[in-house]
């Protein structure tokens, strides 16, 4: 039998295996448990969106364009492209006084299949609304636009939206902003490269913002409407919008691109990230719900509604299981 983190059965027999990183910190940065390298240099991609949400609250654009809970959830989504979830992204984008064509995060066939199916009847093209990105970027326009910045390159660096969020980025996962080496994302702006551990720093100071000297009321702000609207952060049959509805408030969970998931228990004040090293997505969500269950974050009956997520089956073309994705590690307690 392979040793390895994750194993991938067809059959009896393991066909495929993944590396995973893990680490789990408090709010005042202590590391308390990991596996594999916690100190992994990490871009976490779309994870670390409730972060880049926290300037549409600080800045007072929320409350100027007269945001609700679902629009500050949609900021920090990478939603399915449902019709919802498009309909409310248009919505904030016109509280702002813009349109869909400025939305500079592209598109891309949406999760949500029906959506994709009717545009192919109907003849239309995609458009930016679609993209997973296209609440985050409606966020950056509205705040860009009470700050009376241009709306036509807030995605840069150098635009003060992005030096905004590298000062909270900078902030809560205690990396001096002058430290941190960026690249571009999916959706074009920029992404942050960190230690894993400081990413699990700054979900740990999501889910405790008193302990850690943030600005607490837009970070309850910010989780609050993750957990109470967490069909809009992801949408159906994805783990981010199960797990925050199972654990009914206590996680803030935001999963990004190349296979990085993060979590935030707000109960006892940590934070989670865990990084599949060659970026399979197919590996990441029975490896966080290993990382929950080792934890202690719930009990059997939400693992049991959960069950899809901590034992992912392997079908062949016909919809029939042929194997299974199994979590094989065991985190090591640290205090560090």
């Amino acid at each position: 039998m392979l040793e390895a983190d994750i194993k991938v059965y067809r059959g009896a027999h393991v066909e495929s295996t993944h590396v995973v990183h893990v680490a789990v910190v408090d709010a005042a940065g202590k590391l308390l448990y990991a596996h594999g390298n916690p100190d992994r240099p990490t871009f976490p991609r779309s994870s670390l969106k409730p972060l880049q949400a926290v300037p549409v609250v600080e800045t007072g654009a929320a409350d100027a364009f007269g945001f609700r809970p679902e629009h500050l959830a949609l900021c920090c989504a990478s939603h399915n492209g449902e019709p919802l979830q498009r309909e409310r992204v248009l919505e904030m984008l016109a509280k702002a006084g813009l349109e869909e064509r400025h939305l500079k995060c592209g598109t891309h066939v949406p999760k949500d299949a029906e959506s994709w199916r009717k545009l192919v009847r109907e003849g239309k093209e995609l458009t930016p609304v679609y993209s997973n990105c296209s609440g985050k970027h409606a966020g950056m326009l509205a705040t860009a636009v009470h700050m009376k910045e241009d709306v036509g390159t807030y995605h840069r660096l150098e635009h003060p939206v992005q030096q905004r969020i590298l000062q909270v980025v900078s902030r809560f996962c205690a990396v001096p902003a002058e430290r941190i080496e960026t690249g571009v994302d999916g959706c074009g702006v920029p992404v942050h490269l960190l230690p894993l551990r400081a990413i699990a720093l700054g979900f740990a100071r999501l889910a405790a913002p008193d302990a850690a000297g943030t600005d607490a009321a837009a970070v309850r702000r910010i989780t609050g409407a993750m957990t109470a609207h967490p069909d809009m952060v992801a949408g159906a049959r994805r783990l981010d919008t199960d797990l925050m509805r199972a654990y009914r408030g206590r996680l803030v969970s935001k999963a990004g691109a190349e296979a990085v998931q993060c979590i935030g228990d707000l109960e006892r004040g940590i934070g989670i990230a865990v990084k599949v090293e060659d970026g399979g997505t197919r590996a990441l969500d029975a490896a966080a719900m290993s990382v929950l269950r080792q934890l202690g974050i719930g009990g059997e009956d939400i693992f049991a509604e959960l069950k899809s997520y901590a034992e992912p089956v392997v079908e062949n073309m016909h919809g029939e299981p042929v194997g299974r994705i199994e979590a094989a590690f065991r985190l090591a307690p640290v205090n560090r």
